[in-house]
């Protein structure tokens, strides 16, 4: 387990359009451009194996692309496996979320930034609750946004999850917009990632738009 203390000030980081980590929360993920291989590969020779998620932000027109938003979610690599032509399967589970500080040139075919870890205290800590969460209208407002969106769950697993468990997978797996995934992530609470998650699917369900999630 990772302390606070051992959080290093730089990572790699890996911005992918949609794909959402939370502290305590599990990635899968498949590598197989050879620059993010590498990052994989150095990776697993660190001693906290901790890779930065981070989302794109929207270049305005004409404007520079490759400008990434401040704030991502650290995951430690947890998981591996290889297939027999080279690409890699893995695991991040989200440690905390992270503020990046600048973008340095390490000299790797992938991105690195020094980052400020500074204002996440609580990713680190106890499992988070959430006290006035109403479950069962929570449940009837998610079924009928699965059936307008075509989607299957196991429901007797949902009705079981932890607070934290059943929010953060949902705010990760349901297919939102890149920026609603990033205001997902933002928020500082778990009460809070309720009301935005809640937000949404209404949205959604009053003839919103929504993007596939890339995976």
């Amino acid at each position: 387990m990772i302390k606070p203390a051992d959080l290093p000030d730089t990572i790699a980081v890996f911005p992918l359009t949609g794909a959402l980590l939370l502290p305590r929360a599990r990635l899968p993920l498949h590598i197989f451009e050879p620059r993010y291989r590498a990052m994989i590969e150095d990776c697993m020779a660190t001693r906290h194996r901790l890779i930065g998620m981070i989302q794109p932000s929207a270049a305005p027109p004409g404007g520079k692309e490759g400008r990434l938003h401040s704030i991502g979610c650290a995951g430690r690599l947890t998981g591996f496996s290889e297939t027999e032509d080279g690409r890699y399967m893995i695991t991040l589970s989200g440690v905390t979320r992270f503020r990046t500080v600048r973008e340095i040139d390490a000299g790797t075919p992938y991105r690195q930034a020094e980052v400020s870890w500074a204002g996440f205290e609580r990713d680190m800590g106890h499992v988070e609750t959430d006290p006035s969460f109403d479950r069962p209208g929570f449940l009837g407002l998610l079924g009928r946004y699965f059936s307008a969106q075509n989607l299957s769950t196991d429901w007797d697993s949902l009705k079981e999850a932890e607070d934290e468990l059943l929010i953060n997978s949902l705010s990760m797996l349901c297919p939102f917009a890149p920026e609603d995934k990033q205001a997902l992530l933002e928020a500082p609470s778990l009460p809070t990632r309720r009301e935005t998650l809640v937000t949404l699917i209404e949205f959604a369900l009053r003839g919103g738009g929504s993007e596939e999630v890339m995976q």
